[in-house]
């Protein structure tokens, strides 16, 4: 059942990484809504063709928005997250990295794309559309020991990156500290099986 309460987090309440020692930045009842604005994976660093991915600073990949406590979630107990809505902004970009990808020693220089999101569509150019798949790529709670970069995934979630975690989705996290703490973020309007 959920509460009437609804609640909205900035994107510039972040974190960049998931360990045992991370404070809530809001504390809410089981079943409360929330909004939370997020960062695309660059956190906005690459809003034209010219902002190529290795000019931009690494140390600000994959930002989270939260997180966010749940009043009574205990170690043992399990977080279930629903998304109910991911809404894309109109512009989005996509990158080729030199060594990196499915292309590796094919890409000989960096290259970076903006692209259209508008209608349900990402617009690559005036001829090619595909359908918008919005989803967040980096979704997770607190660790029990280590301290992991957003950029990883593991146990407690992290960089998941796939098309699954949309609208509708319904998310089980292991509760390892108080509250749980959650924290999402690396928005996509789309995204193929992976990080293909």
């Amino acid at each position: 059942m959920s509460v009437a309460t609804a609640h909205r987090l900035s994107r510039d309440q972040i974190i960049w990484e998931f360990g045992p020692e991370l404070e809530p930045v809001l504390e809410v009842e089981p079943g409360e809504t929330l909004t939370f604005e997020t960062n695309d994976c660059f956190t906005c660093q690459t809003q034209s063709e010219n902002d190529l991915v290795t000019d931009i600073d690494l140390g600000r990949i994959n930002s989270a928005t939260g997180p966010v406590a749940v009043k009574g979630a205990e170690h043992g107990d399990s977080l279930i997250a629903e998304i109910l809505d991911v809404r894309p902004v109109e512009q989005g970009v996509a990158t080729l990295i030199p060594g990196f990808g499915q292309l590796i020693e094919q890409v000989k220089s960096p290259v970076t794309r903006v692209f259209e999101v508008r209608d349900g569509e990402v617009h690559m150019n005036e001829r090619i559309a595909f359908p918008a798949r919005p989803m967040v790529g980096v979704v997770g709670v607190a660790t029990d020991g280590e301290t992991l970069s957003n950029g990883l995934a593991g146990r407690h979630g992290g960089n998941l990156d796939d098309h699954l975690h949309g609208k509708g989705a319904r998310i089980f996290f292991p509760v390892r500290r108080p509250g749980g703490l959650f924290a999402v973020g690396d928005m996509h309007a789309s995204m193929g099986d992976g990080e293909i």
